[in-house]
């Protein structure tokens, strides 16, 4: 979770940046435009790069993916976490320093959202206890009697706030212009856009950038609506000294989604009304370049989903091993003849297996990593044969399985998952994403000497443990392979703690019914301790319940195929 919220910010900076440079771009410009660049990217922080990636990945556009390399990148950059068949271990620190920074996140949200409450109530209040007058302008109008600064409140039904005290003091021609001033805000619904700013701040508050941002939007948005009250052949000096006289009656508004007239900074505003320059209009080229900023920011994020759906089919790319022949037919009940075997030659062999456990044996995923998808992926089974081509399977006279050394049987079993794997995504249409989840896990701790756990006398014999109903024996085992098989056999994540890194020679039995979730749960009626009770008695081990990340792939979709 943290990665991804990492990533999130890094995109969302390396956004605001390029905002930045845009901006300068057009500095002579309307600021209006400036104002709905850093709007933008305001706005970026609330959505993640892997969210518009998702939303091309589930427009079905093509059935099978095309990886080039610009998509391959921008889906390298979206994706929080580097995909790994195996759990990943539990960190106890991780997870405290996770739990410390959202405790000191969630204090910060609230107090920030405490701080704009009391101050929008402040401001509610003054406009309930003012009255309403009848001008003739396109909002209410609220005369008010408190010391606050013209300004228009309100998002959804905004209202006109004018103290009782300004006709006195300012003439006709300063009360039309600051009048004119706050209808600019009113029009460009400058309060809405300041309330999504201020959510954001709310929610990244601990962001500099995210402050900064909203001190740009604050200067473009004044600065805007000053050059469209100028445009209305307002005299200049007339429209500054408005301003100056409103500065010095009343204070400024409380509020940034309060649209007011003092805003922003009042000297180089000031300066800027009265050399009365004039802005430019949007280019060509400068349309052309907030285009391109536009499809690169939203657009292009979008078009790599589409061809490149964070839905994964299985070995997609056209240069995937295949089967040249395949025969897929559903089976009966197994009773217990449950059959993945490889053929000679590159070929397989699939008897009466669900596919669930096909998937397990494909992508070398446990079956709690595996989540999503029909009932009928675990409860039919299927029967499968499959084959290369011949001419490709026979070329150079390969060696047979047995005469296989070890790297070369792992290349071979590598390139069959392979072809297994475009079968599923051919045959099955099968489309799966990543995830990491919060799940249970258990850590293997020592809870005592271990007097079950013999150390073994032959060190150079293989690594060996043969597991039945209820029991696991081991025989120059080392706690990785026996943690492998826990996992197996508690259908949950098991990670080592021990710190034994020697082999040993053990026997572990238990009863096959197994509690869910805890080893104090013991079932009623068994005579026989639990594997909990056994792992600690027998080997003087423990295993400790915890909640931790686990990486597993969610099935999308999946299709019966037709036998063939």
């Amino acid at each position: 979770m943290l990665a991804a919220i990492f990533n999130h910010l890094w995109q969302s900076t390396a956004f605001a940046a390029m905002a930045g440079l845009l901006t300068l771009a057009l500095r002579k410009n309307h600021a209006r435009v400036r104002h709905c660049v850093w709007l933008v990217a305001s706005i970026k922080f609330l959505i993640p790069i892997s969210l518009l990636i998702a939303l091309g990945g589930a427009i079905p556009w093509r059935t099978a993916p095309i990886h080039s390399g610009f998509s391959i990148a921008m889906d390298e950059v979206s994706q929080p976490f580097t995909w790994s068949a195996a759990p990943r271990p539990v960190e106890r620190s991780g997870s405290t320093t996770a739990g410390i920074l959202l405790a000191v996140w969630l204090c910060g949200f609230i107090g920030i959202s405490i701080s704009w409450y009391v101050r929008w109530r402040r401001i509610r209040a003054v406009v309930k206890a003012g009255s309403v007058v009848q001008l003739d302008l396109p909002v209410e109008t609220i005369v008010c009697q408190c010391s606050v600064e013209p300004g228009v409140f309100g998002v959804f039904r905004p209202v006109l706030m004018l103290p009782c005290v300004l006709s006195e003091r300012l003439t006709p021609t300063h009360l039309d212009a600051v009048i004119t001033h706050e209808l600019c805000h009113l029009r460009h619904r400058d309060n809405l856009v300041a309330a999504i700013q201020m959510f954001v701040e709310t929610v990244f508050w601990f962001h500099p950038l995210v402050w900064w941002i909203g001190k740009r939007m604050l200067e473009e948005r004044e600065r805007a609506c000053d050059e469209e009250v100028l445009r209305t052949r307002c005299q200049p000096r007339a429209y500054a000294d408005a301003i100056l006289r409103v500065c010095r009656l009343y204070v400024e508004s409380p509020l940034p989604c309060v649209a007011g007239v003092t805003g922003a900074d009042l000297k180089k505003r000031i300066e800027e009304i009265m050399s009365d320059r004039r802005v430019r209009g949007l280019s060509l080229g400068r349309k052309l370049l907030l285009a391109m900023a536009g499809v690169l920011a939203v657009a292009a994020p979008v078009v790599v989903g589409v061809m490149n759906t964070s839905s994964v089919r299985a070995q997609s790319r056209t240069s995937a091993p295949k089967f040249d022949v395949a025969s897929i037919k559903p089976s009966a009940s197994s009773d217990g003849c449950s059959i993945i075997e490889p053929l000679p030659g590159g070929g397989l062999h699939i008897e009466c297996v669900p596919l669930k456990t096909i998937l397990n044996w494909a992508y070398q995923v446990q079956l709690y990593q595996i989540s999503g998808g029909p009932a009928w992926i675990t409860s039919e089974n299927w029967t499968i044969v499959a084959k290369p081509d011949v001419s490709a399977a026979t070329q150079g006279n390969s060696p047979s399985y047995e005469e296989m050394n070890d790297p070369q049987r792992g290349r071979y079993m590598d390139l069959v998952r392979q072809r297994l794997q475009s079968l599923l995504a051919s045959r099955f249409q099968l489309a799966f994403h990543r995830e990491t989840v919060e799940q249970t896990v258990y850590a293997l701790t020592v809870a005592k000497d271990t007097p079950g756990m013999a150390a073994s006398a032959d060190q150079s014999r293989s690594d060996f443990l043969k597991r039945g109903r209820g029991q696991i024996t081991g025989v120059n085992a080392r706690m990785g392979t026996l943690v492998q098989y826990l996992a197996i056999e508690l259908g949950r994540p098991v990670v080592d703690r021990t710190g034994l890194s020697g082999h040993y020679d053990f026997k572990l039995a238990w009863t096959p019914d197994r509690p869910a979730n805890n080893a104090a749960e013991e079932p009623a009626g068994e005579t026989g301790p639990t594997i909990f009770t056994a792992i600690q008695e027998q080997l003087g081990l423990r295993l400790e319940a915890q909640k931790g990340p686990v990486d597993v792939i969610v099935i999308d979709h999946v299709e019966k195929p037709s036998e063939i």
